[in-house]
Parts: structure tokens; sequence; C-alpha cells
């Protein structure tokens, strides 16, 4: 996110009067922040497709599911799992000696969402 710089300011109320208005956007910083962190959560390749055999199972998968089929060491899948649950994106229960997880619903739809944009894409 871009620093605010009052020297700006001054700037931007000259060239406003002269020009166009500031372009504004309606999300505060706090869920601006959010959604940065959500994006940020799936922006590595272990982090999404993790989400993505998590969300495609009807019920949790355990950790030892997911660690062959990343194809990284036990220390990323547990790092991309970590970092998906901090964004709220999957739930974690133990059982026993083994993690489980599943998507949420705000996991599920973003996923929906990057579905629906692939989609229009090929149209």
């Amino acid at each position: 996110m871009a620093a605010h710089h009052p020297a700006n300011e001054s700037t931007r109320s000259n060239r406003d009067a002269d020009c166009c208005p500031t372009a504004e956007h309606a999300l505060s910083e706090q869920e601006l922040a959010a959604d940065v962190r959500t994006l940020s959560a799936v922006g590595s390749d272990t982090r999404y497709e993790a989400l993505r055999l998590i969300a495609d199972r009807d019920e949790d998968i355990c950790v030892c599911e997911l660690e062959p089929a990343l194809g990284v060491s036990q220390g990323a899948v547990s790092q991309a799992l970590s970092r998906l649950y901090a964004a709220g994106l999957v739930t974690r229960r133990k059982d026993g000696r083994w993690r489980y997880y599943g998507a949420t619903p705000r996991a599920d739809r973003l996923l929906d969402v990057l579905d629906e944009t692939r989609r229009l894409e090929n149209e």
C-alpha cells in the first residue's frame, strides 16, 4: 500500500483544481488491509495449491495427505497451512498426533470467484 505523504496533498490539491478529482474507493483502511492479507495468503504456488486441495474435499484433510500431494517439505506445508489459517481461509483441528484442515466458507467463495473469472476469460 502506498504511504500517506502530507507533502503530496498540496500538490494533489493544486492538480485537482486544474484537472479532475482524486480517485477513491469505498473500502476502509482496515478492509483494504484485510483484503491484501487474504490475497497475499494465496499468493504462492504452495499455499494456493494447498487451499485448492483442501477445498476440493468434502471432509477435512490430514496434513499427512497434503505433504506428498504438494511435493514440498513438511516445514513448507506447515508454514503454508499456518498462513492460510491466519487469513481465515482454513479451519484446523487436532486428532491424536495429526492435524486436519478444512476450507472456510470464505475460502470456498474466493475460489468460486476465481473459477468464475477464469470461465469469463475463456469465453
